[in-house]
């Protein structure tokens, strides 16, 4: 019995991107692409490539720093309406999406941030997506912004909170173009009941 829901939700891509220089100074460099010719281990030659990667301050509570674990954060996809409410929080007139690092910007799929995890996207070709789980607002790209001449920077993190998009990874390879259409897939499960007690600590 199939586990996963094909949606009638769609999403456009608007726009994609690509970091082939590491983090300097908290400034992230990235760079737009026309087109994303994705393995299983993700972009080629992007610094968030690899079947597996170091694990990072998003995940100290079950590894420390440095552990080498998968790589479920090939990929950063962002909604073009929420980072447009994240300009309009900041007092920007726009938002320039190689600011966060965005691999993958759609257009289309509301409350983009809060997928559940495990949803796919899935591309023209086949290409799918996984979605690990929601992106925190993080100083690196505050700086970025400053950096980048907008004092309006500092306000990032608190405009950002429940809309910085989420993390993901390559389950089927194939190649994302500007302009394809996303079809969005979610597991067939309700959410679990016991979400509040855990986080809270049982």
């Amino acid at each position: 019995m199939p586990v996963l829901i094909p949606t009638p939700y769609k999403a456009r891509v608007i726009w994609l991107g690509a970091q082939f220089r590491p983090v300097e100074r908290l400034v992230i460099q990235s760079e737009p692409v026309p087109e994303m010719v994705l393995g299983f281990a993700g972009l080629q030659g992007e610094v968030h490539a690899g079947l597996t990667r170091p694990s990072c301050s998003r995940v100290t509570a079950q590894y420390p720093k440095g552990t080498e674990i998968r790589n479920v954060r090939q990929l950063t996809v962002v909604s073009a309406e929420e980072m447009a409410e994240v300009a309009a929080g900041m007092g920007l007139a726009g938002f320039d999406y190689a600011w966060v690092g965005a691999s993958v910007v759609l257009e289309g799929i509301p409350d983009l941030t809060h997928l559940p995890p495990s949803s796919r996207l899935q591309g023209p070709d086949g290409v799918t997506i996984v979605v690990d789980m929601l992106n925190q607002p993080c100083q690196q790209v505050a700086v970025t912004i400053a950096k980048a001449g907008h004092d309006e920077g500092k306000r990032f993190r608190s405009a950002a909170k429940g809309k910085r998009g989420v993390t993901a990874w390559v389950e089927r390879e194939g190649v994302l173009r500007m302009g394809d259409e996303l079809v969005l897939h979610i597991p067939d499960q309700r959410a679990w009941a016991h979400i509040d007690a855990a986080r809270q600590g049982g």
